[in-house]
């Protein structure tokens, strides 16, 4: 299906951004915890995933249903990542408990607390951006190491015009592209390119595990018990 080919600026991106058999991983859409500043003050703001799920918080946060959206399921089953297995499973008893607003994407979930009907939001850091750049008064929890997905632009086998595939992919990785892609509020690669987000350059990435068709319908099952019951 693909055919191996890099960029001449992989060289400019990180060497973990970089399969020498795919190509180059040159976004990371960050998952974290977004809040109203109109109604939660920073200096007030949960300092971590465990403050989130304080009970004065219940009802106050929404996100994906985890039961029908795959990413939020893979983020809640990629905690162990960065909390411990033990940390980990409590947190997501922990936030079934809280009773979130159970929407069906993180956009949804963005515009909500955009809106403040919930003052916190699960859903994808580039979303506070943009809704700042609308007007809301939105900022997000400063959790050190966030869980997300990894994207990749690749040359396919069959492409009609492979030649101009490459061009397209080399200018697209360069840093005019990465620059424009990252002003739009996206985490990209390219070493020392950075979204006009708020301290973006301490943003410690991890990708989240790998969940097969039986490993999401178990988690799925999983949160069902948790989240809707």
């Amino acid at each position: 299906m693909i055919v191996k080919y890099l960029p001449p600026a992989a060289k400019d991106f990180p060497k973990d951004a970089v399969d020498p058999d795919i190509g180059v991983i040159h976004r990371r859409a960050v998952i974290g915890v977004a809040f109203h500043t109109g109604i939660i003050k920073p200096a007030d703001a949960p300092k971590s995933l465990e403050e989130l799920v304080n009970p004065k918080y219940k009802g106050k946060l929404t996100m994906p249903d985890p039961t029908q959206h795959s990413t939020t399921a893979q983020w809640l089953a990629s905690l162990y990542k960065i909390l411990d297995k033990e940390k980990s499973e409590k947190f997501t008893r922990d936030l079934a408990a809280m009773k979130p607003v159970l929407l069906e994407s993180f956009a949804p979930a963005a515009e909500r607390v955009s809106t403040g009907e919930t003052p916190f939001a699960i859903t994808q850091l580039n979303s506070v951006y943009l809704y700042s750049q609308r007007g809301a008064p939105l900022d997000y929890v400063r959790l050190g190491k966030f869980l997300g997905d990894q994207n990749l632009l690749v040359l396919a086998s069959k492409a009609l015009h492979p030649n101009a595939a490459k061009v397209f992919i080399d200018y697209y990785h360069g840093d005019e592209s990465m620059k424009l892609i990252a002003k739009a509020g996206e985490f990209v690669t390219r070493i020392g390119i950075y979204p006009p987000l708020p301290d973006a350059d301490k943003v410690q990435f991890i990708p989240m595990a790998e969940l097969d068709e039986k490993g999401y319908a178990e988690k799925k099952n999983e949160y069902r018990k948790l989240f809707l019951q």
